[in-house]
């Protein structure tokens, strides 16, 4: 063991262990909900970490020594080492001060070892004063976050395409397959399956709009601000060059916030980032509940669309088959929306200089981003690409249906119209038979 101080007092630290002190406490405080702080988040303040090391060697605040060390064991953990050194939950209070402090030492202790000392010998390389150096957790946690933010949205980008892609490739082929369509759930006019389609991939390719311009908002940092916006204890050369050291390894054009100070306070951004996530979930929720009318039966149902069987519905009805794709799509959209809900709050929650409740909103946002970048790709991969149409039924429910005569109403007029509807429907037979009847069969041929 090795002993660690702190403000409140000295406590016993595993020698084997990476993290200090602060994570210790931490640890103890929040042992909340078995859901870890997501690694991708740390892995981004672990590169902003090094980033801020080869600034401050710009700005003359550290030796090149430290700043080797620091950026040596800031990669190995952007590499993927050290997962198990990173042990808090995901909610905690702070404001991310806790993971911060995890991440300073981690990479204190491991630089520490590079350097040839032991763990915890911080005179020679500190997790505050050195890792830490330039920095407040209120610069560099909701920088990470939106680092974070932005490679997820990429992700989901990418699934959200690929099915649109998967819609079109549908359009395409059932461009000029007839079916009814239905307002209120009720017949109202003639279409195709490929509008249809093509109606869902126009939806999405609006939310991937959607998606790239919250993705290039998040691209606006508060780093360099430190505890309130303001840069107190951050040298100007320093806060030029750590965006300069960042840039290297972001495929996006990061830059300061036009104000660090407002950045720094208001969480409305990721608020901004989770109602286009909510709005992508409610896309797929209408697009699911429309596979799953479509395809019921079936025999019994519209059956109008076939879904690839993908396991055994019933325990009890043998043969049943449910659409589970359809279903468990829309069971993440309703996570995302509940999501949104608890990130609403917690953005609308800041007080002064801090809002204290970004863990709460990283935890949330970033479930968001990879339930729905998974429900997009199954729902692609898994029901859109084998799916298929029946066209015979189709075909014919169009035949029969009364909503042709709506093509009809111009030339007949619209009481008239609606007294052939009242009459077909009660004598059960279509409206080509009743316009033959009532010797108004030409007017086929003249619409036509």
């Amino acid at each position: 063991m090795r002993i660690e101080k702190d403000a409140i007092g000295s406590i016993p630290i595993d020698e084997q262990r990476y993290y200090g002190i602060h994570s210790h406490r931490a640890k103890e405080n929040f042992d909340i909900s078995g859901n870890k702080v997501d690694f991708l988040l740390i892995k981004q303040l672990a590169r902003i970490k090094a980033a801020a090391a080869v600034a401050n060697e710009k700005s003359g605040g550290l030796s090149i020594k430290k700043i080797r060390a620091i950026c040596l064991a800031a990669q190995e953990i952007i590499d993927g080492k050290w997962q198990e050194e990173f042990l808090l939950d995901a909610f905690q209070g702070g404001a991310g001060t806790s993971t911060n402090m995890n991440v300073n030492e981690v990479i204190a202790n491991r630089g520490l070892e590079i350097m040839g000392y032991t763990k915890g010998d911080y005179e020679h390389l500190h997790p505050l004063d050195d890792v830490n150096r330039g920095q407040s957790t209120n610069d560099v946690y909701p920088s990470a976050g939106r680092l974070t933010t932005i490679l997820y949205l990429e992700k989901l980008e990418v699934a959200v395409e690929q099915l649109m892609i998967e819609l079109q490739i549908k359009a395409q082929a059932y461009v000029s397959t007839p079916k009814m369509g239905r307002t209120q759930l009720q017949e109202a006019v003639p279409t195709t399956f490929g509008a249809g389609f093509a109606a869902y991939a126009s939806n999405l390719a609006r939310c991937k709009e959607r998606i790239q311009a919250v993705s290039k908002e998040m691209q606006q940092l508060n780093l360099g601000g430190t505890a309130i916006g303001n840069g107190l204890n951050a040298n100007p050369v320093y806060q030029t060059a750590i965006y300069q050291e960042l840039n290297q390894h972001y495929s996006v054009d990061l830059r300061p916030a036009d104000n660090l100070i407002d950045a720094t306070q208001n969480a409305d951004a990721f608020a901004a980032v989770s109602g286009v996530l909510k709005t992508v979930a409610i896309s797929l929720t209408k697009i699911s509940h429309d596979l799953r009318l479509l395809s019921s039966g079936p025999r019994s149902g519209f059956r109008e669309l076939n879904l690839a069987p993908r396991q055994a519905g019933s325990s009890i009805m043998p043969g049943k088959v449910n659409p589970v794709i359809p279903e468990v799509v829309s069971q993440i959209a309703f996570q995302v929306v509940g999501n949104d809900a608890a990130i609403s709050l917690a953005a609308a929650s800041g007080e002064l200089e801090l809002n204290a409740f970004e863990p709460v909103i990283f935890h949330n946002l970033f479930e968001s981003c990879q339930i729905l970048t998974q429900a997009c790709s199954t729902l692609a991969t898994k029901c859109i690409a084998d799916l298929t149409v029946n066209a015979e039924k189709a075909a014919k429910d169009v035949e029969q249906s009364t909503g042709v005569v709506t093509e009809l109403a111009p030339l007949l007029g619209y009481e008239v119209a609606c007294q052939l509807v009242k009459e077909a429907l009660a004598e059960n037979v279509t409206i080509d038979e009743m316009l033959y009847r009532k010797n108004l069969s030409h007017l086929l041929e003249k619409q036509a």
